[in-house]
């Protein structure tokens, strides 16, 4: 080992759980290279490879070198006032600091000295010698072992190993499952290190059935995964197995004119629990898909990690793909087995299914006052009232009567499916499900969807709800949640958020902004916490303050630049419909060449107003404008002013900010030869007001100053 070479490190371990493999390998991957990386022992930007199969963590690092080059390093002594006599000797306090340091006052002429006068400090100059590879495996070992972030720590009893405190079947480990071997290679030669009870060496398994040998000797660091494909029927990257994954379900489902369902969660999951991929297609009886296929596809892809097949048109089929672990030569036993199995489950979804349609949502809408929601906020069936009072003012303030009355039903039945046997056993389905048992209730079609939707969005990126039916109800179970949970203090804190109000806060958000919504959101809010007794906790400003902070993040992912943003949420509009084409204004007034001048000028207006004394509602008096830059400033503001209003007033913003263009130079004139605070009372007082004007022109569609560099 005395040149750089590649380094291979793997754990053997019993099954990993696969939710958290993907996570394990990268994080050991990752903490093992950048140990080793600190120590000096490869460099920081070094090719890192992980592997994880469900029974092995591994890394791969290329350019490790036997030995980290030898540093130099200075050690802060005390202050030369404090280590030296008057004779330059060494003072009590400077011997004790070097013997602590295994040193002698004979290293006194080789200290060196820093800074001037009192604050003069000594220091010692040593070079220390570079870490072994074993040595610096060993400790980036432990440490990458030690960080991993295991969801749940196994402890299990060694039966073999070594040191003097060594007991068969009473010395504990605790690792997230047990390790059986440890490979560690330096090239072709092994690294003597230890981790978990087990001492490194180069023989590893492969696949528990298909290898072809039931032991593998790694030749070399870079032979790794080769041997284990070759030799051990394993592919041991997680990517690469994903991969391989993607692409036979994709062909099997393509030899039936057929789509796999598409699910990165699942697809992960499965990746994590084979080690040799094979899929297979299996079928069910067509007589299951009377069940909603939301159930089916859950039930397979829950509780078998099955792969449902779909149409063209996006409908699930009798045919489902499975990832068996083996690759048979005849299937045939593996796909009758998977086809007898899935089909209890089926059949429990059908059960359900039936059962759930016995009883209408009506008719369990008052077993909601039974189901405790919040010690602090009562039960569903006071929620549901709750809901039930913002839905229908939403769905006045949205489309009068009729659109309330058709918000009130829904609202009144949208949590009666958190009492169906179907929700019980799976609460993903909650919404969905409602909308299928309000369809067979004979529910309007609006209701239903309504019913469906409320939830939505129910992540980042999600569809909203489809009608106006469904946006009332969504935004008052949002609203509602905002306001219940502030009024009695459950704000998120940090990265905790139990309620999931950052979500709820940026769905309401979404709804108002995407769908353009004519609602005011002050008035929502309102509406909200009107909807709960008196006693309960006013937090509306909290409310408010806390959707424009969500507002303000999700404009600044959606692209538009700090300042961009800052400028129209500035002014806090009470209408988000608009946001969009603010912003597009702002962004085309920004690239005007007059836009800074006009932003410098707009802050220094906005300065003045603020320290202003002079009342808001006077008006220009024409007959005091008496210097030729307020007469001209005046004159341009009376043509510019009503053509920016106009264009505002139609929802033109783009013409409205443009029109101000050409304000800059009758501005910066004014400024330059224009005393403000002028002696005369009357004088000052008329161009305060003429400055007020000028600032409300410019100010309607986004406070302008902002944009100021």
């Amino acid at each position: 080992m005395s040149t750089a070479s590649n380094l291979l490190v793997e754990l053997f371990v019993e099954e990993l759980p696969p939710k958290a493999l993907k996570k394990l390998g990268e994080a050991f991957a990752q903490g093992l290279a950048h140990s080793l990386s600190v120590q000096g022992l490869v460099p920081a930007q070094a090719a890192v490879t992980p592997f994880a199969t469900p029974r092995r963590l591994a890394v791969h690092v290329v350019g490790v070198q036997p030995r980290a080059p030898d540093r130099a390093q200075q050690t802060k002594l005390m202050p030369v006032a404090v280590a030296l006599d008057a004779q330059g000797g060494a003072t009590p306090a400077l011997v004790k600091k070097l013997a602590s340091l295994g040193l002698t006052a004979e290293v006194l002429p080789r200290l060196q000295r820093a800074g001037e006068g009192a604050a003069q400090t000594l220091y010692l100059d040593t070079v220390v010698a570079g870490t072994t590879l074993a040595d610096g495996l060993q400790k980036a070992l432990d440490e990458a072992i030690a960080r991993l972030p295991i969801p749940k720590v196994m402890q299990y009893q060694l039966e073999s190993g070594e040191g003097p405190d060594f007991q068969p079947g009473w010395t504990s480990v605790h690792f997230v499952r047990p390790a059986h071997g440890l490979v560690a290679l330096h090239g072709a030669d092994v690294v003597p290190v230890r981790a978990l009870g087990l001492r490194a060496g180069r023989s590893t398994q492969g696949h528990r059935f298909e290898a072809a040998k039931a032991e593998l000797v790694l030749r070399h660091a870079d032979d790794y995964a080769r041997q284990l494909l070759d030799e051990g029927a394993v592919i041991a990257g997680f990517d690469a197995r994903r991969a391989e994954i993607a692409r036979q379900l994709a062909a099997v489902a393509a030899t039936q004119g057929l789509s796999p369902i598409e699910d990165a969660a699942l697809l992960d999951e499965v990746t994590a629990l084979v080690e040799r991929p094979k899929v297979l297609l299996c079928r069910f009886e067509p007589q299951y898909l009377a069940v909603p296929q939301e159930c089916l596809i859950l039930t397979m892809k829950a509780n078998q990690k099955y792969f449902p097949l779909l149409d063209g048109d996006g409908r699930l089929t009798e045919r489902f793909l499975v990832v068996a672990n083996v690759d048979p030569a005849d299937p045939a036993r593996v796909i009758e087995g998977n086809e007898r199995v899935v089909r209890p489950r089926l059949a429990d979804a059908r059960f359900f299914f039936d059962q759930d349609r016995r009883r209408t949502l009506a008719a369990r809408v008052p077993q909601l006052a039974r189901v405790v929601y919040h010690g602090q906020l009562g039960t569903q069936g006071e929620r549901v009232e709750r809901v039930r009072a913002i839905a229908r003012a939403v769905g006045e303030s949205l489309g009068g009567a009729a659109l309330a009355a058709q918000a009130d039903r829904a609202a009144l039945l949208a949590k009666a499916d958190l009492l169906t046997d179907m929700v019980g056993e799976f609460p993903e389905l909650q919404g969905v499900m409602g909308g299928y048992y309000a369809r067979h209730d004979g529910e309007s079609e609006a209701v239903a969807c309504a019913i469906e939707d409320h939830y939505k969005p129910r992540f980042a990126g999600d569809v909203l709800p489809r009608g106006e039916v469904g946006l009332a109800v969504a935004l008052a179970d949002k609203l509602e949640t905002l306001a219940g949970m502030f009024g009695i203090g459950q704000r998120p804190t940090g990265d905790k958020d139990p309620f999931a109000l950052r979500r709820h806060a940026l769905g309401v958000t979404r709804m108002l902004v995407e769908r353009q919504l004519p609602l005011a959101v002050p008035a929502l809010v309102s509406h909200a916490f009107r909807a709960f007794a008196a006693t309960h906790g006013q937090a509306q400003a909290e409310v408010m303050h806390f959707l424009f902070e969500r507002l303000v993040g999700w404009l600044r992912e959606l692209g538009y630049s700090a300042h961009e943003v800052d400028a129209v949420v500035a002014l806090r509009p009470d209408h988000w419909a608009t946001l969009p084409q603010r912003l597009a204004a702002v962004r085309g007034f920004a690239a005007l060449p007059q836009a800074q001048a006009l932003a410098a000028a707009n802050k220094r207006v906005a300065n003045i107003l603020k320290k202003s004394e002079a009342a808001a509602d006077v008006p220009v008096a024409p007959a005091l404008l008496r210097e030729s830059a307020e007469l001209a400033l005046a004159a341009a503001l009376a043509e510019v002013g009503p053509q920016a209003e106009a264009a505002f007033e139609r929802g033109d913003y783009t013409a409205s900010l443009s029109a101000l263009a050409v304000l800059r130079e009758p501005v910066d004139a004014f400024f330059e030869q224009v005393m403000v605070n002028a002696d005369d009372p009357a004088l000052r007082t008329n161009r305060i007001a003429l400055l007020r004007a000028l600032h409300a022109a410019m100010n309607r569609v986004a406070d302008l100053s902002r944009l100021a560099s």
